[in-house]
């Protein structure tokens, strides 16, 4: 039971805190639509599945003991951030107000964005692994940590799936959808600065 609470309470401060996951569900669902918001929850969630599925096989031991392949993995995820937050940087005032509800993600575009910008996130990595390996017994039965897997994912699933529903709704996206460019940069500029840091951090495993 104790083992239980420590997943759940560790997973659901993980899920909460804010990061890039949580500024491109915002911005998405802002901007775009809650449709497009809720696919790039989706996304994130696939990520997540990804990350939860190579450490209960232990190939996260590998990247954890890897300093290589886990500096690899933090360079690819800071250059897809800082990708993303120079195009944001560089939007532009909506010329009508036809362009301001006009969709620029597809469906596909949207799970995608979720699912890399997890999925190359190396914290998201740190935090997995060091669950499993640090909060889970050795001798907890694989079905157990195939049930604390499925909880990650949901909790994710969920969480950014409010935060796209919450962003969506009409009071919100009516009051700012009309900045939508200095929204863009904002979230462009977060995106940049979540880049940087990742890129500079020295690795403390």
């Amino acid at each position: 039971m104790t083992e239980l609470l420590a997943v759940v309470a560790i997973t659901l401060l993980a899920v909460i805190s804010p990061g890039p996951d949580f500024a491109m569900v915002s911005r998405n669902s802002l901007l775009l639509s809650r449709r497009t918001g809720v696919l790039t929850a989706l996304g994130i969630a696939g990520g997540v599945c990804v990350h939860v599925t190579y450490t209960l096989l232990g190939v996260g031991l590998l990247i954890q003991q890897s300093l290589w392949l886990f500096n690899f993995i933090k360079l690819a995820g800071a250059a897809y951030l800082l990708f993303l937050g120079i195009r944001m940087l560089r939007a532009k005032p909506a010329s009508d107000e036809r362009d301001v509800d006009q969709p620029t993600l597809s469906s596909l575009g949207a799970l995608r964005t979720g699912f890399l910008t997890n999925v190359l996130n190396p914290k998201t990595t740190i935090f997995i692994v060091s669950l499993f390996m640090q909060v889970v017994q050795p001798q907890t039965p694989l079905a157990v940590q195939l049930g604390y897997g499925a909880f990650i994912v949901l909790a994710h699933g969920l969480w950014f799936g409010a935060v796209a529903l919450f962003f969506s709704t009409d009071a919100v996206r009516a009051r700012l959808l009309a900045v939508r460019h200095w929204i863009d940069r904002v979230f462009g500029a977060l995106l940049v600065g979540f880049g940087l840091l990742l890129a500079l951090t020295q690795s403390s495993r």
